[in-house]
C-alpha cells in the first residue's frame, strides 16, 4: 500500500477534528522499551509523533483488518493491535490509566472502514424495519384511498315530497325514503310501519273564484287562513240560500 507522506502529514497536523488523542507508550518493533508518544486518531488512520507539539508524525497506522485486544504484560492498561497474517506487525500500547485505556479501546475497534459499513447496514435494516411498521399501523387504521370501501352507508336523505293544499307533507319516520302512500286507507304496509292517512280530495275551484283569490292563493302556504275564510263564507252563501228555498216551497 503507497501513501503520499506529505498528504499524510498534511492531513495529519491540519485543524480537522480527531476522533481520539492523547499520550500513550508504544512499545518498540526490536526493542521492548516503551516509548511515549503523541497519538492522534483521524478516521481508520491512527498517527503517533514525538512531542505533542512535533510538525510531523513519526509513523502512522492504518486500522484496517486488525483486531483491539486487551494484553497480558508487565505494564499497567496494556493492549494490542493485531493484524492478520504471519508477517503482519503487532503494535503493544499501554495507556495512563484505566478509563484512558478503555476510551481508546473502543475508538481504536470502531475506526476501521469495515466496523462503519456493518453499523450502515444496521441502520439500513432497523430503518426498513420501522418504515414497514408504520406502513402496516397505517394500512391497518386507514386503507387506501382508491381501495377505500364504506362499510355501510348513511340513510338517504327523504325526497321534497309534493305539496298539498299549498303545504308540503312529510313522513317523519327515521330511514323512510319514499312518499307516503295517499291511495289507500290507514293500516300497516308491508313492513309493518304505519302509514298515514290518505290526503283528501282536492276541491277544483272555478274560474271565478280562481280569479277572485288570485295567483298568490294557490302557490303561497301562508294564505292558507285566507282560502278556508273564503270557503267558509262560501259554505255560509249556500246554507242561507238553501234555506230561503226550502222556505219559498212550503205551502
Amino acid at each position: 500500500m503507497k501513501l503520499n507522506e506529505r498528504s499524510l502529514a498534511f492531513y495529519a497536523t491540519c485543524d480537522s477534528p480527531a476522533d481520539n488523542a492523547g499520550f500513550l507508550y508504544k512499545r518498540g518493533e526490536r526493542h521492548t522499551a516503551y516509548h511515549r508518544r503523541w497519538f492522534v486518531l483521524k478516521g481508520n488512520m491512527l498517527f503517533y509523533f514525538e512531542e505533542r507539539d512535533s510538525r510531523e508524525p513519526v509513523g502512522v497506522i492504518v486500522l484496517e483488518g486488525c483486531n483491539v485486544e486487551l494484553c497480558d504484560a508487565a505494564e499497567n492498561y496494556t493492549f494490542a493491535i493485531r493484524f492478520g497474517g504471519t508477517k503482519s506487525r503487532t503494535y503493544v500500547l499501554a495507556a495512563e490509566n484505566q478509563a484512558a485505556m478503555e476510551s481508546w479501546v473502543k475508538s481504536l475497534s470502531r475506526a476501521s472502514f469495515d466496523y462503519m459499513r456493518l453499523v450502515v447496514r444496521e441502520l439500513e435494516k432497523q430503518l426498513q424495519e420501522m418504515s414497514r411498521g408504520l406502513a402496516g399501523g397505517c394500512a391497518g387504521s386507514r386503507e387506501h384511498p382508491a381501495l377505500w370501501k364504506p362499510e355501510s352507508r348513511l340513510p338517504a336523505l327523504p325526497a321534497v315530497p309534493p305539496k298539498e293544499n299549498g303545504c308540503a307533507v312529510w313522513n317523519n319516520v327515521l330511514g323512510a325514503d319514499r312518499l307516503p302512500d295517499t291511495s289507500g286507507c290507514a293500516g300497516d304496509d308491508g313492513e309493518g310501519s304505519p302509514r298515514p292517512p290518505p290526503l283528501p280530495p282536492r276541491r277544483r275551484a272555478s274560474s271565478g273564484e280562481a280569479a277572485s283569490a288570485g295567483p298568490a292563493v294557490a302557490q303561497s302556504p301562508s294564505t292558507f287562513y285566507r282560502l278556508h275564510e273564503q270557503y267558509r263564507l262560501e259554505v255560509t252563501r249556500l246554507r242561507q240560500d238553501w234555506e230561503q228555498k226550502r222556505r219559498g216551497t212550503r205551502p
